[in-house]
């Protein structure tokens, strides 16, 4: 029989009152209506029985407005570390019955001092916010707090993998710090990010919103792009993020885990044939050419509802993970325009931080045209990609399935921008741009003096589609490494990628490029 000791006891007591968060009743009620705990979370995230947990016992100093009279565990606040799949992470999760999860001092050194903890032993970060905002009883502290978690922010960005995930509101300056983080996950009907509650927002601008079509996760996974994935319950977005971590490596010094496959490396595809073979005004799902080349067919996209004309995502080839950028013809034919530049350029910059090879699949008919895009950016924000690609140094392999026009040939990992190996399918089209634009320009007095003009044009543009719309010309410049069979492009790539495993490159010396923002 064990005799604990009255400081054990005590001890004990202690532990058990900070975790019970905001008491049985608010607990119940959260239960009642299908939410989880702040340490339920944790629990259904890591391994079983991995999590340790810090700073139980801290407190706020506060004491005015009558802090000094409420019991607050915890802060309001659960962080520790644990597993995930065998892998150590650090991980906080935000309480909402306590004080609504609002952040003041002690809340923010608690987060403070987790991320330090994952970003000097090399571990990913997930934070799970369910916060009201600032602790408006601290004042200023607060806001300090806040700039603090901020800071540690881009300090760790390109360090370790930083993962948000939103489990409730997440209001004001508390969005700032899952807006830098690496990917964002969001619950449909359960989260909320925006920087002015609809109350502001109407008072200031007249505008009518609630909270889902202010700031719901739909809003902000296919318009605004702040969410890189939502889930439909909490327990799936836990599942997701499992899932992503699979592809991640531990941090910038670290490979990602290579995975055991029984997709044969050398396996060719009748569907890629298939797809090949259709003529150039065919669309086809870009997703179905991903799949066929990756393992198992398995592809974890990223982005998916948001700048639909470009997939970024990752799969595996040979049990190793790759990160995928593929124009998406079904959608704006597949032209770059500034959400699918930012969204890719992001994507680009993710895996060239985190020593993830690069798979480019080219299909693009060039930028999108129009006065909105050249008033909202083009030129500046369609850079981001070129930027983007230019600066990466990981292996970076590229394929053009079909049209690749004008400067979007350049931006999509061409060779001139340091793509290692270039291949293209027979079918490739690579050229200034399409064949009719190009002879109703060059030609177009020849045309209007013709007998018969539409046969003429017709004429002429067979001609050009037969000297410059295909691969061949590339290739006899070396702009194009090989000519492949569409079939074969998974086993292709797979010896690609497998011997550029060792490459090094060094980028010049500075402190930091100036990427057009």
């Amino acid at each position: 029989m064990k005799i604990t000791s009255d400081k054990t006891q005590a001890l004990r007591r202690l532990q058990e009152k900070a975790r019970a968060g905001g008491g049985q009743d608010r607990m119940k009620a959260r239960a009642k209506a299908g939410r989880l705990s702040a340490r339920e979370r944790i629990e259904h995230l890591l391994d079983e029985d991995t999590f340790e947990e810090i700073d139980l016992l801290r407190k706020t100093r506060a004491t005015d407005f009558g802090l000094d009279e409420k019991e607050i565990p915890a802060d309001g606040v659960v962080t520790g570390f644990g597993r995930i799949r065998g892998r150590n992470v650090a991980v906080y999760s935000q309480d909402f019955t306590v004080l609504g999860g609002s952040l003041g001092l002690s809340h923010a050194q608690k987060i403070c001092k987790i991320m330090d903890l994952a970003d000097e032993t090399g571990v990913p970060v997930i934070g799970l916010s369910d916060s009201g905002g600032a602790r408006i009883q601290e004042g200023v502290d607060a806001l300090g707090g806040y700039a603090e978690i901020f800071w540690r922010n881009v300090q760790s960005s390109g360090r370790i993998p930083q993962i948000s995930a939103i489990l409730g509101p997440c209001a004001g300056g508390a969005v700032y710090s899952p807006a830098m983080t690496d990917f964002v996950f969001m619950v449909r009907d359960e989260s909320y990010m925006f920087i002015t509650g609809p109350e502001v927002v109407k008072a200031a601008t007249g505008e009518v919103c609630d909270f889902d079509s202010l700031g719901g996760s739909d809003v902000h996974a296919s318009k605004s792009g702040v969410a890189h994935f939502v889930a439909n319950s909490e327990q799936q977005c836990f599942r997701m993020i499992r899932e992503l971590l699979d592809y991640l490596p531990q941090n910038w010094r670290d490979q990602p885990r290579v995975k055991s496959s029984s997709d044969d490396c050398n396996r060719e595809s009748e569907t890629l044939d298939r797809i090949s073979r259709r003529t150039a005004r065919h669309a086809f799902d870009t997703h179905e050419v991903i799949r066929e080349i990756g393992d198992g067919q398995n592809f974890l996209e990223v982005h998916r509802d948001w700048a639909r004309n470009i997939l970024c995502g990752f799969i595996r080839l040979n049990g190793r993970a790759v990160g995928v950028v593929a124009n998406n013809s079904k959608v704006l034919s597949g032209a770059l325009d500034i959400h699918a530049s930012e969204k890719a350029a992001r994507f680009v910059r993710f895996c060239d931080a985190f020593n993830i090879p690069l798979l480019t699949l080219v299909d693009v008919p060039g930028y999108w045209p129009g006065m909105d895009q050249e008033h909202r950016g083009i030129i500046r924000r369609g850079a981001k990609l070129l930027y983007a690609y230019c600066e990466a140094t990981v292996p970076k392999v590229t394929v053009i399935l079909r049209k690749a026009y004008g400067g979007a040939y350049d931006v999509m990992n061409s060779k001139h921008v340091r793509g290692d190996f270039n291949f293209a399918w027979p079918s490739a089209e690579i050229a200034v741009m399409g064949p009719e634009g190009a002879v109703n320009i060059l030609f177009a007095k020849e045309i209007k003096k013709a007998k018969d003009p539409t046969a003429r044009r017709t004429e002429l543009v067979d001609e050009y589609s037969k000297k410059f719309a295909n691969p061949f010309l590339a290739a006899q410049r070396g702009y194009i490494d090989e000519v492949i069979e569409a079939g074969k492009t998974r086993p292709k790539l797979i010896r690609a990628f497998e011997f550029l495993r060792t490459k090094k490159v060094t980028g010049p010396k500075k402190k930091h490029g100036n990427i057009p923002l």
